[in-house]
């Protein structure tokens, strides 16, 4: 292990060199409090940054167990500690001068949600504490300047480091509420089980967010408030007794006037599978973690999935029950999605009537009297949403803004007025008796085969320099296969589509031999990245910039990727 000091004498030895010099830095060397690792050197200031990071053992670091002490608490302490640490150091980057990205420093980026992420990790045993950054190897063209990059390694990263990454700098009561937050969000995650709810939404959550362009909470929102039929306490290590919304298991409608908040109250329900940061207004907005959100998807590739449950009789022949197109419609698109979410393992569905395929979600009386079923390969989701509960306990949150057919069929129907919640299940169902039920499929209840083993082409094999790359959160590139995630509307964050490449690459090369099914392929996964992280792929080594996805998410990926033959 070398020194602080013989870094500085490294770098006064390649100040002024070509930029290729910077090479030579590459290691550990011992600072006061921590060990400084320089893990890659870009090829040249306008490359990607370079990726340093900062070690710290558990002792130094100081956490004391109890803050940690948990799978959620150590992640939600992870996140804290990297929000204070991009804090700290937004006023020094690019102060040291250079072309191109000379003098950048930059950390993960957290959004509303807590995420596991590789930028920060803390060892559950011993607390040892590891923060990856980039920073911008300054340089006058290909120049080196290494008295720039001296400030930031010797002036500007210490002080951070000192204020944000050790535990006697901290204020710990911030500290123990990062903590008390998630053991309170995580008791509200079990009793949604124990009570039999899908969802949980606290009196005086703030759903609205501040714009289409910032997920922050809008400051003149009207808090929530449930109804009082739906009300339930929740009863918390921290907060004590709380109140709030409880939406039983089952078939739930949200109904309401357009801008009146059906949608906001959706879209705060799907993102509840994560824990969120305090202020963020949804904080106790705790949905079961497994829910998916559905929606029709044009142009989707399907392979060999049985949407027979929705889709029969085709009139080309072809086999649902093992279907496959590289352009779907918008009935067959929701079908898959439906049953790739069951093979997924998840609890809930939500959906909103916009974002669906019409002939997939309904079709009413008088189409049916002009259309006979006998001459419609489609069973509605109205006809299946029932026996998805009862055979396969799925619950399903719906928002229609136009479709009464589904009053008919659902167990609480909330409506949305100016914000507010109101349960009109009772109204609701006096008013449908008065029109005729949409009739029941023909088509028996069959839950659908999943014995899929996904085989990838020549493409994602190609293991001569990899090329991993995130577009957003629309798509990821592995090689030259681009895969199309602008539909799967719950990943919170481009990181989980950096990992959704990492991991498809990962399995395509170790995982997938023709004989794994999908669900043995994305377990063997979880458990790599539950024993050892997401940095342990060989493609993720000196990545930090990854988030872990669900596992809904990882599925969602295997079976959107258009060079796995299944």
């Amino acid at each position: 292990m070398q020194t602080a000091t013989d870094l500085k004498k490294q770098l006064s030895e390649i100040n002024h060199k070509s930029y290729p010099a910077y090479k030579s830095l590459r290691g550990g060397y011992q600072f006061p409090g921590y060990v400084l690792f320089i893990d890659h050197v870009q090829g040249d200031p306008f490359a990607a940054p370079s990726r340093v990071s900062v070690h710290i053992d558990g002792k130094t670091a100081g956490f004391p167990k109890t803050l940690y002490d948990t799978r959620p608490k150590r992640i939600a302490l992870q996140d804290y500690l990297l929000r204070l640490f991009s804090r700290s150091i937004e006023s020094y980057s690019f102060r040291a001068k250079g072309s191109g990205k000379s003098g950048l420093i930059q950390v993960s980026r957290c959004g509303q949600e807590i995420l596991e992420r590789t930028a920060c990790t803390l060892n559950p045993k011993d607390g040892a504490l590891i923060l990856g950054l980039q920073i911008g190897f300054p340089a006058s063209g290909r120049t080196i300047q290494s008295q720039e990059l001296a400030k930031i390694l010797f002036d500007f990263l210490p002080v951070c480091v000192e204020k944000t990454l050790y535990y006697r700098s901290l204020n710990p009561r911030a500290c123990s509420q990062v903590a008390q937050l998630t053991e309170d969000q995580q008791a509200i995650r079990r009793q949604l089980q124990e009570r039999r709810l899908a969802a949980f939404v606290a009196n005086g959550s703030i759903l609205p967010r501040e714009s289409g362009v910032s997920d922050k909470p809008m400051r003149s929102a009207v808090p929530f408030s449930s109804p009082a039929s739906l009300e339930v306490t929740m009863d918390l290590p921290n907060r004590g007794t709380i109140r709030g919304m409880g939406i039983p298991q089952g078939i739930t409608l949200i109904v309401g006037g357009g801008f009146h908040g059906k949608s906001t109250l959706l879209h705060a329900l799907e993102m509840g599978v994560y824990d969120h940061i305090a202020g963020d207004g949804r904080e106790l907005v705790i949905t079961d973690s497994t829910a998916v959100k559905l929606r029709s998807e044009d142009s989707r590739s399907i392979s060999n999935t049985d949407i027979s449950l929705f889709i029969n009789d085709l009139p080309n022949k072809g086999n649902t029950k093992a279907f496959s197109t590289a352009d779907a419609s918008g009935s067959t698109s929701q079908a898959a999605n439906v049953v790739e979410a069951i093979e997924a393992g998840t609890r809930l569905f939500l959906i909103d009537e916009d974002t669906s395929a019409t002939n997939f979600m309904i079709r009413d009386e008088l189409m049916q009297r002009v259309v006979s079923d006998s001459e419609e390969p489609i069973t509605p989701f109205i006809s299946r949403v029932r026996e998805l509960y009862h055979h396969l306990n799925i619950s399903s949150i719906l928002v229609a803004g136009s479709c009464g057919s589904y009053f008919h069929v659902a167990d609480t129907v909330i409506q949305m007025k100016e914000y507010t919640p109101y349960d009109i299940t009772e109204r609701a169902k006096k008013e449908a008796s008065a029109f005729p039920a949409v009739s029941s499929s023909g088509h028996p209840f069959l839950s659908p085969s999943f014995h899929r083993h996904p085989i990838p082409d020549g493409t994602l094999k190609d293991r001569d320099r990899p090329k991993l790359k995130a577009m957003g959160k629309e798509s990821i590139q592995v090689q030259k296969s681009v895969t199309d995630l602008r539909c799967v509307e719950q990943l919170a964050d481009s990181e989980q589509l950096h990992a959704l490449a990492v991991l498809l690459f990962e399995a395509a090369a170790n995982y997938m031999d023709g004989r794994r099914t999908v669900v043995q392929i994305v377990d063997l996964l979880e458990k790599q990245m539950d024993t050892k992280g997401l940095s342990s792929f060989g493609e993720a080594s000196f990545s930090y910039d990854l988030a872990r996805p669900r596992r809904q998410e990882i599925f969602a990926c295997l079976n959107r990727c258009r060079n796995l033959r299944f």
